[in-house]
């Protein structure tokens, strides 16, 4: 790969920042009355979809764009094969616990059988995990453990002492969260990726097996056994892998060692941006277009339009050097994980005392559209003073 002192790539943390706020936009005009049917997620049969419906989908994407880069700087600096595993391993479960954690606050909290309301257990649980994985710059390496520890252990005990509606019921898997399915699919892309030694064409050929493994998954006999069921189950895993694959198979075109020439990177992007439309357009008879669903259909399309913004972004940024436009982003772009929570912590906190800054009867059409712009815009500030307060976030 061609990174040199571990150098970032503007273009990725421009497309990593832009992400990250339009999905907080989404994410807080998500039920506003009176909005464009495009502004909100598809349904599942509609057979279509809106910007929302590739928001996710270039979360994954980024992630695979960055795993070259990930993988390399971990070598560089001395990992080796057991070492990286462990990193790979490391970073998967952080993913998949904040995942988890955060759908059973989503699913409710007895207030009476936890001793804490929801939103006291949520705030706690962000506390937790900042100082789980906060980026500590003590001279004292012990006190960086300390607080890690401390975190670990606040995590065990709001774990310990949570309660569903019910009263009865702790903690447990409804499904893993946006997070934890990123973590999943980083999980499994990583291993392909180091199976397949970074090779464009057999990375390609692994995103056919992903997409035949769903296809093959979602047939009827997979209602016959406890094996096809499995498989059923694991579809969406396969599903989203394939996106993280693709963003690899670009971060190889554009920043590999095999394509010199930059006219040579767009046309290579550009043919591999048509053979995903053109998959997309063959099953779209089979399979619909569905983000609920996670089809074939939309994991090709939503990777077609990733190459072609990031195409884009890499145009601008790195080869015309326009990135000051890019500053209002690069905050949330280097502290992605802390930006993902900064609604949640808001929200939770505005909750629990009981502040409403802008009353139910002005969310509504393009009163609201306005509301949910400023509030992404307010929680990008936020993020650059966090990072300001030395506050980062790193799994």
């Amino acid at each position: 790969m061609q990174l040199q002192n571990n150098q970032r790539i503007l273009s990725i943390d421009a497309f990593r920042g832009i992400t990250i706020f339009v999905m907080v936009f989404v994410n807080d005009l998500a039920g506003t009355p009176g909005i464009p049917a495009w502004m909100g997620h598809m349904p599942a049969n509609a057979d279509a979809m809106s910007f929302v419906d590739v928001v996710f989908p270039s979360f994954l994407f980024i992630v695979g764009m960055s795993v070259p880069f990930a993988l390399k700087n971990r070598q560089e600096k001395g990992d080796g094969f057991l070492q990286l595993q462990w990193h790979i391993a490391w970073r998967t479960l952080g993913l998949l616990t904040l995942g988890f954690f955060l759908v059973n606050g989503e699913e409710g909290l007895n207030k009476n059988a936890a001793g804490l309301s929801l939103h006291q257990w949520l705030l706690l649980f962000y506390a937790a995990a900042i100082l789980t994985w906060n980026v500590y710059t003590f001279k004292n390496k012990i006190l960086s453990y300390v607080f890690r520890l401390a975190g670990i252990a606040l995590l065990l005990v709001l774990a310990f002492i949570f309660r569903a509606p019910d009263g009865v019921t702790g903690m447990r898997p409804h499904w893993w969260g946006i997070l934890g399915l990123i973590g999943w699919a980083y999980l499994f892309a990583c291993i392909i990726y180091q199976l397949l030694r970074a090779q464009i064409i057999l990375l390609i050929a692994a995103i056919v097996c992903c997409t035949a493994f769903y296809i093959a998954a979602k047939q009827p006999i997979v209602h016959n056994n406890d094996y096809f069921r499995w498989m059923s189950s694991q579809a969406g895993n396969a599903a989203h892998t394939s996106i993280v694959l693709c963003g690899i198979v670009l971060s190889r075109i554009f920043f590999g060692n095999t394509i010199t020439t930059t006219n040579t990177r767009f046309m290579h992007a550009s043919l591999f941006c048509a053979a995903l439309l053109v998959a997309g357009f063959i099953l779209r008879p089979y399979y619909k277009i569905s983000k609920i669903y996670a089809t074939p259909t939309w994991c090709l399309y939503s990777a077609a339009a990733c190459t072609v913004i990031f195409s884009l972004l890499y145009l601008s940024i790195d080869i015309k050097h326009k990135s000051r436009w890019t500053q209002f982003f690069r905050p949330a772009a280097t502290n992605p994980l802390l930006t993902y929570i900064i609604p949640g912590i808001l929200f939770s906190f505005l909750s629990l005392f009981k502040i409403v800054l802008l009353p139910k009867q002005y969310r509504y059409g393009i009163t609201g559209i306005l509301w949910s712009l400023f509030f992404a815009v307010a929680v990008m500030y936020i993020a650059k003073g966090l990072n300001k307060l030395r506050i980062r976030m790193q799994l």
